[in-house]
Order: structure tokens, then C-alpha cells, then sequence
């Protein structure tokens, strides 16, 4: 990972092209994208490898993130293989997915990974950790990548005067914890030294080409299901649904003059005279039949 190499990329066009044959002015005979995309991945992909693996501190978690970076790049091919930087193009999405604070919750990453050998490059990697990861990854690419103040700013989405000021915090907080890595220089060759200390290998390009391609088919099927899922549920809908309005029943009214209702009492004096009265009068009908006395 050295400062010239990485930062240049694959050329300032993006276009790759198979070297020169036969006579010297024969043009160059354009490669074909799986073979501009495998001369990309084996320029970029090792050294980004230990990019992220700065990052992250996490051997798998870099070299999954590269392989997502350069999965989206053979999706995108198109796109990438004209971009004026693509290892750039790949850099960028390398760094966002490794990252992501979405990984804090996979079982696979919760646990910590085996420490470096090196003493010292054990507490380098500790103090990297401890930065916040704006400033992290403005001093990968400053520090680590050598790319300039402009392009890192311009890579990480800030100003240049908060580009700067991350830099010099993260320079700052090294320096307190590791006061021989305040030099920029020695912080540029222990950041080399320490991730390339470490055995980090990329996958084959075929197999993140076929990876890439199995991925795509699977969201395109996904989509399709859920397009199928929605034109079915909306035409369940349409068929239930009332054809016509039905208006809301209307409350039962309260019914006013209602009497409250109350336990028996005793009788009034006019209450009493009534039941006598009543008692003692004719009924209409058919006189009582009563029995024959002997």
C-alpha cells in the first residue's frame, strides 16, 4: 500500500486497455469488461484490502467489504469503466460499507478479533480504534493512501478547513498516546508497515464477478415477487371492497321522561280505598262456579 500507487488508481481516463502488440504504431485493442474489470480488481483490491483492514480492525470484515465494493462495480461496469478514477469509485464504497455502524449487530463481528503480534502495532491499531471514524478514515487516506488535502476532503464530503481540522485531531490524539508517531512520516510507514503485517488476500475476480451477478439475480427475483405480492394484494382489494356507499348507522337516541326507577313502598290511604273497591265490585264474564255443599 504505497502512497503513489493507490492513490493514482487505474489512470486518469478509467479506461483500461490491453498493452500494445506488433508494430509500435498499432493501436491497442480494447479489453472486454470482464477482462477491464479483473485488471481493476488486481491493481486495487489488495491494497484496499488493508485499507479497510485500518478501518475496521477486522481481517473479514475488509475483505467483505472490498468484494461488496467491487460487486456493485461489475453491476455499475458501465459507469465505472469511463469514471475518471474507478479505484476511487470502488475506495469510496469500500470505506462506507466498512464503515457502516449497522455491523455493531451482526453476531459474526460482536465478539473481537485476535490482536496483531507486534506490540507496537497492537497499540497503534488500539489508538486507531478509539478515533472517531470521520477522523479515521481522513487519516487513512491522508496519511495512509497520500492522497492530498483536496481529495480527501473532496472524498470524505467535507470542506477542506474541517478536512484539515480532522486531520490534525486525529495526528493530535496518536501523538498523546504514541508520542514517537508525531512525525507525519513515521505515522506513514508504521500505518504501511502495520497493514501489511498482516496476511490479508482478496477473493478471485471471477468469484466476485459471479458473486455480483448471483446477487443481482436474487433482487431482481425479490423485486419481481414483491411486484406479484402487491398486484395480487391490491386485486383481493378491489374485488372485496363495497361497489357502493353504505352509510354509518346512525346511535340510538336516549328516550327523556322515563321515570326513575324505584324499589315498593307502602300503600297510600287512596291506594287502599282502590283495592277495596276493587275487590268488592262485579267482575264481567261468566259468574264463579262453586262447589255443591252437602
Amino acid at each position: 500500500m504505497t502512497r503513489d500507487q493507490v492513490a493514482k488508481g487505474a489512470g486518469a481516463t478509467g479506461e483500461l486497455t490491453a498493452p500494445q502488440q506488433g508494430h509500435e504504431g498499432s493501436s491497442a485493442p480494447s479489453l472486454t469488461p470482464a477482462q477491464a474489470f479483473d485488471a481493476l480488481y488486481a491493481f486495487c483490491a489488495p491494497a484496499l484490502v488493508r485499507q479497510t483492514y485500518l478501518l475496521t480492525g477486522r481481517r473479514e470484515l475488509a475483505r467483505e467489504s472490498v468484494e461488496r465494493a467491487f460487486q456493485l462495480a461489475w453491476q455499475r461496469w458501465p459507469e465505472v469503466a469511463v469514471d475518471r478514477d474507478p479505484a476511487g469509485w470502488v475506495r469510496i464504497l469500500a470505506y462506507e460499507y466498512a464503515l457502516s455502524p449497522w455491523h455493531r449487530f451482526r453476531p459474526r463481528y460482536r465478539s473481537p478479533e485476535a490482536p496483531v503480534a507486534d506490540p507496537a502495532d497492537r497499540a497503534l491499531m488500539a489508538v486507531l480504534l478509539q478515533l472517531p471514524p470521520s477522523q479515521r478514515r481522513t487519516l487513512v487516506l491522508y496519511d495512509g493512501v497520500g492522497l492530498d488535502l483536496p481529495e480527501t476532503a473532496a472524498e470524505t464530503e467535507a470542506s477542506t478547513p474541517a478536512t484539515a481540522y480532522r486531520l490534525m485531531n486525529a495526528r493530535s490524539a496518536i501523538a498523546d498516546r504514541l508520542p514517537d508517531l508525531a512525525d507525519p512520516s513515521e505515522l506513514h510507514e508504521r500505518l504501511v508497515s502495520l497493514a501489511s503485517g498482516e496476511r490479508l488476500r482478496a477473493a478471485q475476480p471471477p468469484a466476485v464477478r459471479t458473486g455480483s451477478e448471483r446477487r443481482a439475480r436474487f433482487w431482481t427475483r425479490a423485486a419481481i415477487a414483491f411486484t406479484v405480492a402487491l398486484i395480487g394484494t391490491t386485486a383481493l382489494t378491489l374485488r372485496t371492497a363495497p361497489t357502493h356507499y353504505e352509510p354509518p348507522v346512525a346511535p340510538g337516541a336516549e328516550i327523556q321522561g322515563v321515570p326513575k326507577r324505584v324499589g315498593q313502598g307502602a300503600l297510600s290511604e287512596s291506594e287502599v280505598e282502590l283495592r277495596k273497591k276493587l275487590r268488592s265490585g262485579l267482575t264481567s264474564g261468566a259468574e264463579r262456579v262453586l262447589p255443591l255443599s252437602r
